[in-house]
């Protein structure tokens, strides 16, 4: 997992019992925001303030720093990028979210390939792209978080559709066959209690879901297994079993 503030490391390994394994990352952050595994085990943090991703290898070596510009000056410390997914053939794709709204495709290696979207709310446009994932056939699904719905796109960028009318979206995580999502009303200031919704991904249709019940809680999503769910909830984790 990864957390913030001054006094611990922001990335932390813990077992499936809770206990810390290891930990690591002091001073490599200015706003940790959000973790992935690529298919390698190797571990991947963004850094919402200083707009990077630093690639780690499963023990914490640092393999690979990934900086996205230009980083707008928004006011706030979140002015950044937000989430990282991986493609089947290898390629990095980041959502830009704070202050900018677009996705970015680089090599496995940091190299910059191309870029899409802006704002606005029209299709292929982002109001905050929150989260990202890639599924096995090259779509990609981008949570677009202030316009209450998941967009789909090609591995190049072309729109393919949209999941609307739900919730504020904060984070995706495709897998076993379905596509979960953490969101909250949009009518209500963001943080607040909310759902996990279980998607079909290619009809968009609602196959599932559980309620999310305290502030602060669903921010980021993952899956242990195919029936356990582990959610952030403020200064812990939440774990949801569908057996």
């Amino acid at each position: 997992m990864i957390q913030r503030g001054t006094k611990a490391d922001p990335i932390l390994v813990f077992d499936k019992r809770g206990n810390l394994l290891r930990s690591w990352g002091a001073g490599d952050f200015t706003l940790p925001h959000s973790l992935r595994l690529d298919a390698k085990g190797n571990v991947w943090a963004v850094d919402a303030g200083s707009s990077r991703v630093i690639e780690y290898s499963p023990v914490g070596e640092k393999l690979l720093t990934i900086s996205v510009e230009p980083v707008p000056d928004t006011g706030s410390p979140f002015r950044g990028i937000t989430d990282v997914a991986f493609a089947p053939a290898g390629n990095v794709y980041i959502t830009d979210g704070y202050g900018n709204a677009r996705v970015l495709e680089y090599s496995a290696n940091g190299k910059k390939l191309r870029e899409w979207g802006h704002a606005g709310t029209a299709s292929a446009e982002f109001h905050l792209p929150h989260a990202i994932q890639i599924a096995s056939n090259g779509v990609v699904y981008v949570a677009d978080r202030e316009n209450g719905r998941i967009e789909k796109f090609d591995l190049n960028g072309k729109f393919l559709g949209t999941i609307d009318q739900l919730g504020r979206c904060y984070s995706l995580v495709l897998a076993h066959g379905a596509l979960w999502a953490s969101m909250s009303p949009m009518g209500q200031d963001p943080g607040s209690p909310g759902w996990l919704v279980k998607l079909d991904p290619k009809s968009g249709k609602i196959i599932g879901h559980v309620n999310v019940p305290d502030q602060r809680q669903g921010h980021a999503i993952d899956l242990l297994s195919p029936t356990d769910i582990v959610v952030t909830a403020s200064q812990g984790l939440l774990l949801f079993s569908q057996r």
